[in-house]
């Protein structure tokens, strides 16, 4: 694994303070937080960077008296979180980030924590908290994000911020989008993706006069390619393009695939919002995004980086099969106790530099990680 000079992490679960909580003073039952982790990261007007943390906060015990439990958002109820029993006979608990519910014919899962966004502001390089802003965190307002808003990814378009998050509810699974004009105080615009799709970045910038995105969409069933082809079957990272970054088209070229040669892409999804530089003596749309290798239930979850034309994004300009970043244990080692998953680099966010990138990621689903990426670290693949 390549080793970086700055990498360290930034913010942990013993970081944050449960008392001022959106969820403070709701439940009969005691939480902790089970990650701090996967943050967006922007440059604020200021000077100063901006992670946009997801907190999972979890039941202490959510296993009791015969039942297991999921904490869910209840707008009938006057907009209070509330505790939902399910038998136990009928729930798998193997996760300890969630667990599947038997007898319905498909996959139903539910969650034992509830994720909210925490903003937290950094020092210029991202080594050095200044502030966590807890009067402007985000917590599920609607039916549609019941059970909670997850993995923010910010980008800056002609000075305006960008957010999309993941809302999750037994309605849908869907892309919800927040605006602001300092990456603050956020304006919600509503539900920009009507389906399964878990990783939306905008592009850092407009192709044309079109906003551009890139998507990974969900399914149960994937189609196999030919014997012999470069690619494998299974989620890909696409892109939509729109007028407006709200109502958004499938571009028809395929982008991103799963390589057959490599296996930590047997599942890929977009990871930071594609920016516009040159690395590797070639300019374009520059994209960190991960590969899983299969490993027990949740994988091994890798950072690879690919350069898109600037022009026609669905071209790979330049890309590398080594993996740019890996989960690091010696990061982790005084958060041992809390450990509940390994072998996860999942990363979010970058900011450029003269000479190297600042990029953030979520280390172990649990907390948030910075590391300096010089560009020359961006080595190619030979065609």
């Amino acid at each position: 694994m390549t080793q970086f000079a700055v990498d360290r992490l930034v913010l942990t679960p013993d970081d944050i303070d449960l008392s001022r909580s959106p969820l403070a003073g709701h439940l009969d039952a005691e939480t902790y937080v089970l990650g701090a982790f996967n943050p967006a990261l922007t440059r604020l007007p200021n000077g100063n960077l901006l992670m946009m943390v997801r907190i999972a906060e979890a039941l202490r015990e959510p296993i009791r008296e015969g039942n297991v439990h999921a904490i869910r958002w209840d707008g009938d109820g006057g907009g209070r979180f509330v505790l939902d029993p399910w038998p136990l006979q009928f729930a798998n608990t193997a996760d300890p980030r969630k667990f599947e519910l038997t007898g319905y014919g498909w996959k139903v899962m539910a969650l034992t924590s509830l994720s909210w966004l925490l903003p937290v502001e950094l020092s210029p390089d991202g080594l050095t908290r200044i502030a966590i802003h807890y009067d402007k965190a985000i917590a599920p307002q609607g039916s549609y994000q019941c059970y909670g808003v997850e993995d923010a990814r910010i980008s800056l378009v002609n000075g305006k911020y960008l957010m999309t998050t993941c809302s999750v509810s037994p309605e849908r699974h869907s892309t919800t989008l927040y605006t602001s004009n300092e990456a603050l105080d956020w304006h919600f615009e509503g539900i920009v993706l009507d389906h399964q799709n878990k990783d939306m970045l905008i592009f850092e910038g407009l192709i044309g006069d079109r906003y551009w995105a890139q998507t990974r969409p969900l399914g149960a069933l994937f189609f196999a390619y030919p014997p012999g082809s470069p690619w494998h079957a299974g989620p890909s990272i696409n892109h939509a393009t729109s007028p407006d970054a709200l109502h958004w088209k499938p571009h028809i070229e395929p982008a991103i695939r799963p390589h057959a040669g490599t296996a930590a892409t047997a599942r890929i999804g977009g990871g930071t919002p594609p920016i516009l530089t040159e690395v590797a003596g070639k300019r374009g749309w520059l994209t960190l995004w991960h590969g899983v290798e299969p490993k027990e239930i949740v994988g091994i979850y890798r950072t690879y980086w690919s350069l898109l034309d600037p022009q026609q994004p669905w071209k790979v300009l330049a890309t590398s099969h080594p993996p740019l970043l890996e989960a690091s244990p010696e990061l982790t080692v005084p958060l041992e106790d809390q450990m509940y998953v390994r072998d996860v680099v999942f990363t979010t966010g970058i900011v450029e530099e003269a000479d190297h990138f600042i990029v953030a990621s979520g280390e172990a689903d649990l907390a948030c990680r910075i590391t300096h990426i010089p560009k020359d670290a961006f080595v190619p693949t030979p065609e």
